[in-house]
């Protein structure tokens, strides 16, 4: 009976202590850090969490079950489908789009920032390419830098 005691004690010692070294490393890299470069605008403009990070959905366009033939119906559905990219980043909701290789049916991708893939299902759902079917989507959360907000502004003063 007291080896019992003994053992129960010595184990609930181990797990009390594990569990303050945890807490008190989990306090500690919640600590703010002192970062010289930090920018409190920055972050509250990119909706940035205390790590600079923020969740996003992130859509993998597929190939669909429609392919739309060459012609003046595609051209048209393309130009929808790229002024809709136009429309959602000016809104701030689509922080980055663009293609993939085709490979594997992988066509393309956005990344949203929206509170849930319900929102960034009701986004996509009015692309021309997935109404038209040509396209489908895929939706995951995804954690990422809170910077990739400022893709679009940067963009636009690359290109010609």
């Amino acid at each position: 009976m007291m080896r019992s005691t003994t053992l129960f004690l010595s184990l609930l010692l181990c797990i009390s202590c594990h569990s303050f070294a945890t807490t008190k490393v989990e306090a500690q890299s919640a600590a703010p850090t002192s970062n010289p470069k930090y920018d409190a605008a920055a972050a509250e403009r990119l909706g940035a969490d205390h790590r600079g990070m923020r969740t996003y959905i992130l859509v993998v366009l597929k190939t669909g079950p429609n392919k739309v033939a060459a012609g003046k119906e595609r051209d048209e559905m393309f130009a929808g489908h790229f002024a809709n990219i136009k429309r959602l980043a000016a809104e701030g909701k689509l922080a980055v789009a663009g293609p993939f290789d085709g490979v594997d049916g992988w066509r393309g991708l956005f990344i949203f920032a929206v509170k849930d893939i319900e929102e960034a299902k009701q986004l996509t759902a009015t692309d021309p390419v997935i109404i038209k079917g040509e396209m489908v989507a895929e939706y995951h959360k995804w954690y990422g830098s809170a910077a990739i907000m400022d893709v679009g502004r940067i963009h636009e003063t690359l290109s010609k």
